[in-house]
């Protein structure tokens, strides 16, 4: 895994700016961190609340900045966009995400995430009418890639380290991240980051501050540990707000197709922090699916 990750990370830096592969390197580290924070998070809290604490502290900073930059009127003009944002890369998604979490292993979760660039190929091809993804050696990983992903999940729900269900769920949550960036980068390209990230989070903790407001009363009253505290406080700030003002810098440096290829670092990061500090077994499915599913995304990456 480790020789394609380094190789595919060389290729892609020799086809942007510096500025490009600087963005790419630390969006690709922010998003490898929040399977590892929320493993954390959910030892002391719900899943309505983690994703209400992450959206809510993150719209705190950048909605007031939006609002002071002017970005809040560009926003309002393109709500029903910013709406659909909200729910495909965050509503959704991030429930999916965190709920799966109980039931498999922050690194299987972050490793089915990287399936991202296939979705925005193939979608890109049938909405778009782009071919140029649809070249022999692009198609063949996103192939490979799949069926990394079909063996994985077969091999560990057969042998019972997973979990069938919620690993659909996770990459359910994958369409939608490759759906969300390709529409905002279509239909709000004249729209502050700011605002967009911003207000799309304010909509999300709206949406989940009722169900959290059941839940959070009695977490309080359990007295969480300062590790589930700051679990909270690193997904809001740097896995959310952080994060995706650098994704859409990135997006708009190089494109939705290759800034998707931060899952080259970003599942490297998952797996490695899942294995090291929460002790997560590497199963049979693991060690089959991981080189077939990152050998997908190194060929996918080629023109």
């Amino acid at each position: 895994m480790y020789w394609a990750f380094e190789t595919g990370v060389i290729q892609y830096a020799r086809q942007v700016s510096r500025r490009g592969l600087v963005l790419f390197l630390l969006t690709g580290v922010f998003w490898g961190l929040p399977y590892f924070f929320i493993a954390i998070a959910l030892d002391s809290f719900s899943t309505p609340t983690i994703v209400f604490a992450r959206t809510f502290i993150g719209a705190l900073v950048l909605v007031p900045y939006a609002i002071m930059t002017g970005a809040a009127k560009k926003v309002l003009k393109a709500w029903p966009y910013v709406l659909l944002f909200a729910a495909l890369e965050m509503v959704g998604p991030w429930f999916l995400i965190t709920e799966a979490e109980k039931y498999i292993s922050s690194g299987l979760a972050g490793l089915l995430i990287s399936t991202v660039p296939f979705f925005a190929v193939a979608i890109l091809a049938l909405v778009f009418k782009d071919r140029t993804a649809l070249r022999p050696i692009p198609l063949a990983g996103m192939v490979i890639g799949f069926a990394g992903v079909i063996a994985l999940v077969g091999i560990d729900s057969f042998l019972g380290h997973a979990e069938p269900l919620w690993i659909g769920a996770v990459v359910l949550a994958a369409v939608g991240y490759a759906i969300a960036p390709i529409m905002a980068n279509n239909k709000m390209t004249d729209v502050p980051t700011s605002g967009v990230i911003g207000f799309s989070m304010a909509i999300v903790a709206a949406i989940y501050a009722i169900p959290a407001a059941f839940e959070i009363p009695a977490e309080i009253a359990a007295q969480p540990p300062i590790e589930g505290w700051i679990a909270l406080l690193v997904l809001g700030l740097i896995c959310s707000a952080l994060a995706f003002v650098l994704f859409f810098e990135l997006i708009r440096e190089i494109g939705p197709v290759k800034a998707s290829l931060i899952t080259y670092v970003n599942t490297a990061v998952a797996l490695l922090l899942g294995t090291l500090f929460l002790s997560e077994p590497v199963t049979p499915g693991l060690l089959i699916g991981i080189p077939m599913i990152t050998l997908g995304l190194y060929l996918s990456a080629k023109k």
